[in-house]
């Protein structure tokens, strides 16, 4: 198996595993879904193409919480386009200044397509929604062998340099890991709906899918070693 990370940096973020009337809400992490929409969307997948977008759907996947962001709501305001009538106010929620490790795991080829579409998109991708652009280059690696657990413990920290100020202490920095469980963890793992099953605008459909959570550890390569300090040692210099 090969596996394909990706960064998901951007001012703002959304990743909805649903919405309701004029309430969009956001996960705290990207959802399967999106990622996938957005790699099909840079392959060139048009959104009624189930037969091509069923491989992507059963790649396997995983991200990882690199800077969380914050989340942040907006109040929206529509017209009819036909009418002119004034829309209902929609409520949103975005996370801002939030960067994350996504990964997914399938056979070598297909994903060397996806990786090679993200350098060249057929349509421009977006993070959760149109409004939320990256602000970096999405693609990361393509790791031709190995698996998902792995690619995301070895991949560096992507957060932003001011992000890392406050963890210059610090030689490692503790992350969540969230990936689709394997057949052992399904007791103990939650469960999601963002399992693509077609992107057709007159029936979108997703189902059901296994997340569980961990955590792991990865060097800070921002650290700085502050010089020892022992108040003591002005004694030990008087009575020398």
């Amino acid at each position: 198996m090969s596996v394909l990370t990706l960064r998901l940096a951007g001012p703002l973020q959304s990743w909805g595993a649903s919405a309701r009337f004029t309430r969009r809400t956001t996960e705290s992490a990207p959802t399967k879904s999106g990622v996938i929409g957005m790699l099909a969307a840079a392959a060139g997948i048009e959104r009624g193409d189930d037969t091509r977008l069923q491989p992507l759907a059963a790649l396997r996947f995983g991200v990882r919480i690199d800077q969380p962001g914050t989340r942040v709501r907006d109040f929206q305001t529509a017209h009819h386009a036909v009418t002119g009538k004034s829309m209902p106010l929609s409520e949103r929620f975005y996370l801002a200044d939030a960067v994350f490790v996504a990964a997914l795991e399938g056979d070598h080829p297909l994903l060397a397509d996806l990786h090679a579409a993200l350098r060249a998109p057929v349509y421009a991708p977006f993070l959760g929604r149109r409004s939320c652009p990256p602000s970096l280059p999405i693609e990361l690696h393509l790791h031709e062998h190995g698996n998902l657990q792995d690619a995301l413990r070895e991949e560096p920290w992507q957060a932003s340099p001011w992000y890392r100020t406050q963890y210059r202490g610090h030689n490692e920095v503790e992350l969540t890991v969230l990936r689709e469980a394997d057949e052992h963890e399904q007791n103990i793992a939650d469960t999601l709906r963002d399992q693509p099953l077609s992107f057709a605008a007159e029936h979108r459909r997703h189902t059901l899918r296994t997340q569980v959570s961990s955590r792991v550890r990865i060097p800070n390569p921002s650290a700085r070693h502050l010089p020892r300090h022992d108040p003591f040692d002005v004694l030990d210099e008087e009575s020398a």
